[in-house]
């Protein structure tokens, strides 16, 4: 068993869907591999077979392994919902919630149930590759690290440093990150990346050949900037703000917003418009308004009425409206924290557009699910729940899908022109997409679509992805530093 670590030189340089890509290749080149994030701080997440809550990269990067997502491969997940507080998930269940100097005085006795978590993996992987968290050179918190270099030299793994030419100053971050590290650091250090090039190689190689003798090491490839519809964490600002043809699909872009994966269906979708919100000039009048989750929901309920969007989305009247999860909580009458789980408002008014209220509850639900449309039990979906509030109708509320065993899920109006689930990943059902969109299309005189199968089109730029890569790394050096030589 061996291992290689990927750091960066700052966030959003591309660690993840690095760790992605190189999986992918090893996979391809008959190597058991896995993913490992020792800690990850993102508001998307998944829910495992077994019921637990883990890192949405790390399951996209399983499945450029190969392999089922496992809570092994991110023992620690950091769920932010507010500035200066967050959700800890540790092992795929919730810890408590915790201020930034409070889980700093807790991390020290996490170590040893990552090294442990990590062995586990080990056990059945030629290869672990393991993703860093932000910058090793993070002075002020390099004490109590369990991600980076404070995991590196504990295990003594080779580690590939990664910095984005596309910001500007890739080469002042890489030279930079190197000299703040020690030297037990340094020596780990076995070559670097540069990710999202544009332009002419040939003006680069310079720059190459300098910090190369600068660092005392190789850059082991140049991948060029690419746009491939995989799952990007803070991949919601790319998004349009504006209808940009086909079905108008709007959503609304709350400050907490979570599981941003469950609109990556959308992405390829024919025909399909999706763009993020956050004014209410932006709303317009769209076919399908999405509230999506969010980590903090009454808070961003306030914020949605600060910003006039309830009073928007209350005038809109051909609209359809679709609640996930906290997007469906908000779409009620009324909601309730009365021990301050998500923070410090007890109670708000809802919207009114399902007779329901919502009571946050400190037990969460983490399932996976399948069932089939209520108005169409031949058409299947499957999904997964991750909530702290439980729903209560005022009456018998008509469910939007009737799950295996019969349990009812969800909402739709009368009219179907409000709906509400708790399922997460709900577009990824094609047989759900359909059944939106193709009303809408047909109304406008347009054919018809037969929506793909989101995991197929993953798999295709998976394998894209790992092509690229290929096509750009020295992956026999890579793989001689793994064995050690």
């Amino acid at each position: 068993m061996a291992t290689l670590m990927i750091q960066g030189t700052s966030s959003s340089v591309g660690k993840s869907i690095i760790t992605t890509g190189l999986l992918r290749i090893m996979a391809q080149d008959g190597l058991r591999v896995a993913p490992f994030k020792a800690q990850n701080m993102s508001n998307n997440s998944f829910i495992t077979l077994e019921g637990d809550e883990m890192g949405r990269a790390q399951v996209l990067q399983a499945q450029g392994a190969g392999i089922r997502p496992h809570r092994l491969m991110n023992p620690i997940l950091i769920k932010p919902s507010g500035d200066m507080q967050a959700q800890l998930v540790v092992r795929g269940r919730v810890h408590g919630q915790y201020s930034a100097s409070e889980y700093e005085a807790l991390k020290p006795r996490f170590m040893a149930m990552i090294l442990e978590d990590l062995a586990a993996l080990e056990t059945d992987s030629d290869i672990v590759v393991i993703e860093g968290a932000g910058s090793p050179a993070e002075i002020n918190l390099r004490r109590n690290d369990l991600v980076n270099m404070g995991l590196a030299t504990r295990i003594k793994s080779p580690v590939l440093l990664a910095g984005d030419i596309d910001r500007g100053g890739v080469f002042a971050a890489l030279y930079g990150t190197l000299k703040l590290l020690s030297g037990e650091e340094q020596d780990l250090i076995k070559g670097t990346l540069i990710n999202k090039f544009r332009g002419d190689m040939s003006l680069l190689e310079p720059g190459i050949r300098q910090i190369e003798a600068l660092m005392a090491r190789e850059v082991l490839g140049v991948i060029p900037y690419f746009n491939f519809p995989l799952e990007d964490e803070d991949g919601v600002a790319v998004y349009p703000r504006a209808y940009t043809g086909g079905v108008d699909v709007a959503v609304v872009r709350f400050p907490h917003l979570s599981n941003l994966s469950d609109f990556d269906a959308l992405k390829s979708e024919e025909g399909v418009s999706l763009r993020f919100v956050e004014t209410l000039k932006d709303l317009g009048s769209p076919d399908l308004l999405v509230l999506p989750g969010t980590k903090n929901t009454i808070g961003d309920l306030r914020w949605l009425k600060a910003a006039g969007l309830d009073e928007g989305i209350l005038h809109l009247k051909e609209t359809r409206i679709l609640g996930i999860c906290g997007g469906y909580q908000v779409l009620g009458r009324r909601l309730s924290d009365p021990q301050g789980i998500e923070g410090g408002i007890l109670e708000e008014e809802g919207l009114g557009l399902i007779p329901m209220d919502t009571r946050i509850m400190p037990l969460k639900v983490t399932r996976q699910v399948t069932g089939r449309l209520k108005e169409e039990p031949r058409l299947p979906v499957r999904g997964y729940e991750i909530h702290m509030g439980r729903s209560t109708g005022h009456r018998p509320l008509t469910p939007l899908i009737l799950l295996e065993g019969g349990e009812e899920e969800g909402y739709r109006s009368d009219d179907g022109r409000v709906l509400g689930t708790y399922l997460h990943g709900i577009f990824d059902s094609p047989s759900f997409r359909e059944r939106l969109f193709n009303p809408v299309r047909r109304a406008r005189g347009l054919k018809p679509v037969k929506s793909l199968d989101h995991d197929v089109i993953r798999e295709t730029h998976l394998d894209a992805l790992a092509d690229l890569m290929r096509q750009s790394l020295d992956m026999a050096k890579i793989y001689r530093i793994i064995e050690g030589r």
